[in-house]
């Protein structure tokens, strides 16, 4: 029994015992969501310090949620895989989001803003089907990000799938993408979208005509974004 215990049989405080730890849930989140490495798993929560992350992870280990086991492809890496019992928990997870999108305001969401988690999360979430089958380069620049971390790399690549860069991979780019971080984050989270945000001069795209016009198909929103804001 951890040391803030609810001292309740209640199987409500049992779990929240578990589970309501700081950073648990937004950990969980990323489990689901398929991050299995902790270098993954830290770019999912990337105001999470490591040894914070690795605590948790030992903790959710021990509860039996996950294990860890070796990976099969690279000789000395383990990965953390959730148990019957973490699989449970995918409901529960998403009503968290469900219930953020819907009554979570808008304007308290967006003061939240976190460039490289939704670098991270486009990346996860983008569709590769309306995209050429060939590698394409999409570099954004967030002009009001911190220095160091205003542009940004997709490399979608069909035999490889989607690479993401902090640092310039030396492809020749597709498409340039401009714009502030807030209104990113927005369309990313269903609250905007790419075509007015264009109409409105807030975000400016240069380069190949295909990509730019569907852009709203394919970048991919937050599996959250369908669900209807029911608070300003």
């Amino acid at each position: 029994m951890t040391q803030g215990s609810y001292k309740q049989f209640c199987p409500v405080a049992m779990a929240a015992e578990i589970l309501c730890t700081r950073w648990t849930v937004v950990l969980l989140r990323e489990m689901i969501a398929g991050s299995t490495r902790f270098n993954d798993l830290r770019r999912g929560v990337p105001r999470m310090s490591p040894a914070l992350l690795s605590q948790r992870l030992k903790e959710l280990e021990h509860s039996g949620v996950l294990t860890r086991v070796k990976s099969k492809s690279e000789p000395g890496v383990f990965e953390y895989h959730l148990t019957r019992s973490g699989r449970e928990l995918q409901p529960l997870i998403e009503g968290f989001g469900v219930w953020g999108q819907r009554w979570i305001e808008t304007k308290l969401s967006l003061q939240n803003l976190d460039v490289s988690l939704l670098m991270w999360d486009m990346r996860r979430s983008l569709d590769t089907t309306p995209l050429p089958k060939r590698r394409s380069t999409i570099q954004y620049l967030y002009t009001d990000a911190p220095q160091g971390q205003r542009n940004w790399w997709l490399i979608v690549t069909p035999a490889e799938g989607i690479d993401l860069c902090s640092v310039d991979p030396g492809f020749d780019v597709d498409l340039y993408v401009t714009s502030d971080l807030k209104t990113m984050t927005a369309i990313w989270m269903g609250l905007d979208m790419v075509r007015k945000a264009v109409s409105d001069e807030r975000i400016r795209l240069v380069g190949d005509k295909q990509l730019a016009s569907n852009m709203q198909a394919w970048l991919g929103l937050s599996p959250f974004a369908k669900e209807k804001k029911l608070a300003a």
